[in-house]
């Protein structure tokens, strides 16, 4: 039987108890360490991309066939993924604020609340699915199927701890609003074009 199978609701409420225990019991430094590694983590994937290509061109120059368009793939996947957590804490996260943007007090606090809250506890569920997939495709041995034979554990467990990083981050938005009043990504946040002017 397949360990997704066996009980994901206890697994579920541990990763979301263990995301928050995480948040209350680390030390802020570690936390942003945490979420700056992150961010290097993205950009090393998003280079890994730019050489992966630029080998493949200057392979066909000398005849040698380089297939990095799966490799690439899996790259971009683990980039996206690793760079979730560090562009929320800086604030450049795209985001509808047109409800909230005249809020003020209690009521932007409490939808702050609900938007991190829901986004922490959504996120550990993905986390916790995820990272069931990894250890039932571990455990099965399943391989890519590209030209390039790969364990597809080791792809995802990019994708799995990425989300597991960005869950982290938003258990210690919601902790942060429910403390300051407001979301540490607000005041990291750039300045739009039109706030600039004024």
């Amino acid at each position: 039987m397949s360990l997704a199978g066996d009980n994901p609701g206890i697994s579920f409420l541990l990763v979301t108890g263990l995301a928050f225990l995480i948040v209350v019991f680390a030390k802020r430094r570690f936390l942003d360490g945490l979420f700056d590694v992150s961010g290097y983590l993205a950009a090393v994937f998003l280079a890994a991309i730019a050489a992966l290509i630029v080998a493949q061109i200057v392979g066909r120059f000398f005849a040698v066939a380089i297939d990095a368009i799966e490799v690439s793939g899996f790259c971009m996947a683990a980039s996206a993924f690793f760079g979730l957590a560090a562009t929320l804490k800086r604030g450049v996260h795209i985001r509808v604020n047109l409800l909230i943007r005249g809020m003020r007090g209690w009521r932007k606090r409490a939808v702050e609340l609900w938007c991190t809250g829901v986004g922490a506890v959504a996120m550990s569920y993905f986390t916790t699915q995820a990272v069931l997939m990894v250890y039932d495709t571990f455990r099965f041995g399943e391989k890519t199927k590209g030209l390039i034979i790969m364990d597809l554990w080791i792809p995802q467990a990019a994708m799995a701890a990425g989300i597991a990083v960005l869950t982290v981050a938003l258990a210690d938005e919601f902790l942060s609003t429910l403390r300051v009043g407001a979301p540490s990504y607000e005041a990291a946040a750039p300045a739009s074009y039109a706030e600039e002017r004024i």
